[in-house]
């Protein structure tokens, strides 16, 4: 790498809404209620729900942290009026897909690293949502034109998820998605 900033790395534009895009691209949720929508994620790690938090904040958007009934953390924003145009963009029906020409660039690509990123014997494993499918061909067509192709692998393999491979690509979304946010492991984020 030329060491030069890019416009798709993480920090390198202010933070917007439509960051949570990253969010839906992983096992994100979104969820609509007449002309306000919200987005939420359970997480494995606590220092992952608090550096959500910290993001919807940065974005002007209130969230919260609960607890599934397995126990896990897991946030959501508040019902927001600035969600609903990205919702009408990845609902079609009851699915939510991403819309045509979706793109992840560093802050979509921290925002899906810190909800379910990890580092994985092969490289580094972006998880994605167990329902769907339908949208995966989608996301993985966008990691590569942001320059880290990855592989789908399935569940029987440690998914869903896409893994990103090799040195290189690694490095290439390290650069994308920047330092990682405080309490993540060395395991949590592509190094």
């Amino acid at each position: 790498m030329s060491g030069q900033l890019s416009f798709f790395t993480a920090g390198a534009l202010p933070p917007a809404v439509d960051d949570l895009e990253g969010l839906l691209a992983g096992p994100g949720q979104l969820v609509r209620r007449g002309e306000r929508a919200r987005v939420g994620v359970v997480v494995r790690e606590s220092w992952r729900a608090a550096a959500l938090l910290a993001a919807f904040d940065e974005r002007g958007l209130a969230g919260e942290q609960t607890v599934t009934t397995e126990g896990l953390p897991a946030v959501r924003t508040a019902f927001s009026p600035a969600l609903a145009t990205m919702a009408n963009r990845w609902t079609w029906g009851a699915r939510i897909l991403p819309p045509d020409g979706f793109t992840l660039d560093g802050a979509r690509l921290r925002m899906w690293a810190v909800a379910a990123g990890r580092a994985d014997p092969y490289g580094y494993a972006f998880e994605l949502g167990g329902t769907d499918d339908g949208a995966w061909v989608a996301v993985g067509s966008a990691l590569h034109s942001a320059g880290v192709p990855g592989t789908l692998i399935g569940p029987r393999a440690g998914g869903p998820a896409y893994r990103i491979t090799g040195n290189r690509r690694v490095g290439r979304l390290r650069e994308l998605v920047g330092d990682p946010p405080p309490g993540a492991a060395d395991r949590d984020w592509p190094g």
